[in-house]
């Protein structure tokens, strides 16, 4: 399993709308993409315009090739992308230890 991690910083004042279109953009885009596994979305306290969207993936190709080079990751940025004050920050981890 992968983890994609994604810093996310939205345009002040539009984070109830920011919280909707994710909110819909996970479930009609990324929730039915080849190898995706689960999700979380935190939304910031000190920083309210910081999301961090952490998404698990089967694999790393799942993400980089499956999702990035098809055409739902055009309509996922279609729909949260009008929000980014600046394009995310993108990284993948894989697991070394968890507590149960």
């Amino acid at each position: 399993m992968i983890l994609e991690l994604a810093d996310i910083r939205i345009q002040p004042g539009k984070q109830a709308e920011f919280d909707a279109a994710i909110q819909k953009g996970i479930q009609e885009v990324i929730h039915l993409a080849k190898g995706y596994v689960s999700h979380k979305v935190h939304k910031g306290i000190e920083s309210p315009e910081r999301y961090v969207l952490t998404i698990v993936w089967e694999t790393l190709e799942n993400h980089t090739v499956d999702f990035r080079e098809s055409p739902a990751f055009q309509q996922w940025r279609s729909i949260v992308g009008p929000f980014f004050a600046v394009p995310p920050t993108v990284e993948h981890f894989k697991l070394l230890t968890e507590s149960k």
